[in-house]
């Protein structure tokens, strides 16, 4: 069946965009239900047309879209299926953002720049969203540019859970690769009951403007060392920390993100590097090509599943998805 109704009354309906449909199936998968036939397609000038198949009128719709690359045209393809929605009659939109686009860009660092978080926000409230769901946001504050309610949820317990299974925890540091990813690092020790160690990048006093040195703050010496981040972009950062610790005499280096974008080279620097796995979710599709030896991926459509049907039945999404 395509929906689920509560109390005979409401009825849920699950919507995809063109970017992730794996994901969405899965989803599905473990709700019960079927993903509503949607009709998309692209113009020859780039214009992209949405339309559903089936009447939405007072459903609770919620609509999956991975913003992956090429990202604005997934960006614009929900926002379409929004506002087809809203002008359709359905009820309440919660739009699910596993990978929320542009999250790097939540303040300005100089003059002149936008807030192009901000942006993404205030473009889906306009197209009649009621309400945001994404898995492992950059910053907190982000939660705060939407005008409604943000589910934020959070894929720590599932990627450390693994960690601790696969790895004998008296033997493991969780490393932060800077020191901007501190405090996600201090919430995987409290999981783990593991020690705490950073990377802090700093200039060469020696090299002027151009080169880095990583000093690695805490002891890691014959140790199993959990490298943690919310994203892996081009891998840079995260293998020059793997490389660090293993010049401090690290036993091993494993690295955990949620959210694998994996651009440009990062395969190829994953493959030669220290790290002897890479564990990531399936927040965003990685395609056969870009699969390595290494890599792991574990889903989360067990836990969006989770959030849609709390949502769906006005349960609380904080209590279960809190990562503490």
């Amino acid at each position: 069946m395509t929906g689920i109704t509560a109390s005979g009354e409401k009825k849920l309906m699950l919507f995809t965009g063109r970017a992730h449909p794996a994901l969405a199936k899965e989803v599905a998968s473990e709700l019960g239900v079927d993903l509503v036939p949607t009709k998309a397609i692209d113009f020859a000038n780039g214009e992209t047309y949405v339309r559903f198949d089936e009447s939405v009128r007072g459903s609770d719709a919620f609509v999956i879209q991975s913003h992956t690359s090429p990202i604005n045209n997934w960006i614009m393809e929900q926002l379409l299926m929004v506002d087809a929605l809203k002008r359709a009659s359905a009820k309440r939109i919660t739009v699910i953002m596993p990978f929320y686009g542009y999250a790097r860009q939540d303040k300005k660092h100089r003059g002149r720049e936008p807030i192009s978080a901000r942006l993404i926000a205030d473009m889906f409230k306009t197209a009649g969203a009621d309400r945001l769901m994404s898995v492992d946001l950059h910053t907190g504050q982000i939660q705060g540019f939407f005008d409604g309610p943000v589910d934020h949820l959070f894929a720590l317990p599932m990627l450390s859970d693994y960690v601790g299974d696969r790895y004998e925890r008296e033997s493991l540091t969780v490393v932060s690769p800077d020191a901007g990813r501190v405090r996600t690092a201090d919430q995987w020790c409290d999981r783990l009951g593991a020690p705490l160690a950073i990377v802090h990048k700093r200039r060469d006093p020696d090299v002027a403007n151009q080169v880095t040195v990583h000093e690695v703050v805490g002891n890691v010496k014959g140790r199993t060392c959990v490298l943690v981040d919310d994203m892996i972009d081009t891998a840079g950062t995260i293998c020059a920390a793997a490389e660090a610790l293993m010049a401090n005499g690290a036993a091993k280096v494993v690295a955990a993100a949620t959210h694998p974008v994996l651009s440009g080279p990062a395969v190829d620097r994953l493959k030669n590097s220290h790290i002897s796995e890479l564990v990531v979710t399936n927040t965003l599709p990685i395609p056969d090509e870009r699969h390595f030896d290494t890599l792991t991926v574990l889903s989360i459509a067990p836990l969006v599943a989770r959030a849609i049907r709390e949502v769906f039945e006005d349960g609380s999404v904080t209590s279960l998805f809190d990562p503490k």
